[in-house]
């Protein structure tokens, strides 16, 4: 059965479409399991041995384990790791962020692909992302908290913290999304 529309509306109607999302060479998404109770709740982030994380798609040695705090709105971008491998791995626990990934590694096989994630902590999920693969974040209008480790330990005299500015991969990334 089909609907007819009026004329003026037929002309400006489209369809949405659901592709798969880009993938990116090394980045890898895993979700958690968050665990509620009438208590609350409870979520493994990381089970480590001897041979660093247990259970994950891909390896990573944690060296530092960190948090950070995104004002509400903040768009944070973009950061990328070049002057030695440091690797990382993502996962929101409070709010939520608007993620951007963009591989721009010499000979990668997905050189130049833009990948956009959702991260929350409403479901939280863990992202792998390595070093040449720039990111950066928008948080939501409450913020969001942010739990990440890195197989390499922050410098201070020598930040591996390269910046690509925010708008360089297009200034339509972080544009408002008004279906």
């Amino acid at each position: 059965m089909k609907v007819e529309l009026a004329p003026e509306y037929a002309a400006v109607l489209t369809f949405e479409s659901y592709p798969p999302a880009p993938q990116i060479e090394g980045v890898w998404i895993q979700p958690l399991r968050k665990n509620r109770s009438e208590n609350g709740a409870f979520m493994e982030y990381l089970r480590i041995n001897e041979q660093g994380i247990q259970g994950l798609p891909g390896p990573l040695s944690p060296r530092q384990i960190s948090v950070s705090w995104a004002a509400p709105g903040r768009v944070n971008a973009f950061h990328i790791h070049v002057k030695t491998v440091q690797n990382e791995i993502w996962c929101v626990i409070q709010g939520q962020l608007m993620v951007w990934l963009v591989d721009c590694r010499a000979g990668s096989s997905t050189l130049g692909v833009r990948r956009k994630l959702v991260l929350s902590g409403e479901q939280p999920t863990m992202v792998h992302i390595p070093s040449g693969v720039a990111h950066g974040y928008q948080a939501s209008e409450e913020g969001a908290t942010l739990l990440y480790s890195m197989d390499a330990q922050f410098d201070l005299d020598d930040p591996n913290e390269g910046r690509i500015a925010w708008n360089v991969f297009g200034d339509e990334l972080w544009e408002t999304d008004r279906g």
